[in-house]
């Protein structure tokens, strides 16, 4: 099973680890998109801090962003999954997982980003702020720059078992599994039971313990339907659209009536 996730725009700081390593990092198929992302945004950071607030869509109480993209290649770096912070990575508490379940999580969970286009959890990374909504001066819009190296590389991360799409659409738009991968893709959505809507804060949180339930439990869908029995098996009303074709993901709606 491999579980997309999008990052969070909140991070925690570098540390005084080791500096980041790109050739250690997982997916080397992307290391080249990455050092174009990385070197351009250093660039623009080094630069003008005004104009690179205007780029990165910070606000002026933002702007300690810019100094920290400044020091990508210096800072110190540490596990993604301590990097990336917020709702979605408050439920899933990774650190409190046991030895068991984080191997799962190290082995299943992969984080969509602007600036690296995906890492897994495991992956030791510096502290950034680069959205995939992002136009960088020189590449242009940065969802555009990662389609062609993911559509290159994530099939084959994928394998051929189930993957489970937690991404927002901003980061969705980097790679869309086509084919035989998107007929056994489930993406979710969390509505808000009495009201039947979307709500941010329960669509993020209620991913992020699905993905804390299964990696916990130990359960390995093979596939779709697996997957659906597997949530529900594990307490979630869960509602599902069957494709009416092949080659199409199925649509899950997970309703909650609140979040803890």
């Amino acid at each position: 099973m491999l579980v997309l996730l999008p990052p969070s725009e909140g991070k925690a700081s570098s540390g005084r680890g080791a500096p980041l390593k790109p050739e250690s990092l997982s997916l080397p198929g992307l290391a080249d998109a990455r050092e174009a992302v990385l070197g351009e945004l250093v660039e623009l950071c080094v630069g003008d801090e005004d104009k690179a607030r205007e780029v990165l869509g910070l606000s002026e109480g933002l702007r300690g962003e810019v100094a920290k993209n400044v020091e990508l290649r210096t800072a110190g770096a540490r596990p993604a999954g301590e990097i990336y912070t917020g709702v979605l990575y408050d439920a899933l508490d990774l650190a409190s997982l046991d030895a068991a379940a984080k191997k799962r999580a190290a082995r299943s969970l992969l984080v969509f980003s602007g600036l690296w286009g995906a890492v897994r959890v495991t992956d030791r990374i510096p502290s950034y702020r680069c959205s995939m909504g992002v136009k960088l001066p020189g590449l242009g819009a940065l969802a555009a720059h990662w389609r062609a190296p993911m559509a290159a590389v994530l099939p084959e991360v994928a394998g051929g078992g189930l993957v489970l799409d937690l991404r927002s659409s901003a980061y969705g738009s980097a790679w869309k599994p086509k084919g035989e991968v998107a007929g056994r893709t489930v993406t979710v959505r969390v509505l808000h039971a009495p009201t039947r809507k979307v709500v941010s804060h329960f669509n993020k949180a209620t991913k992020g313990r699905i993905v804390r339930s299964l990696v916990s439990s130990g359960v390995v869908p093979s596939g779709p339907g697996e997957l659906v029995e597997a949530l529900r098996d594990l307490g979630y009303v869960v509602e599902v659209a069957v494709p009416s074709r092949a080659g199409v993901a199925w649509a899950l709606d997970v309703l909650v009536d609140e979040v803890h």
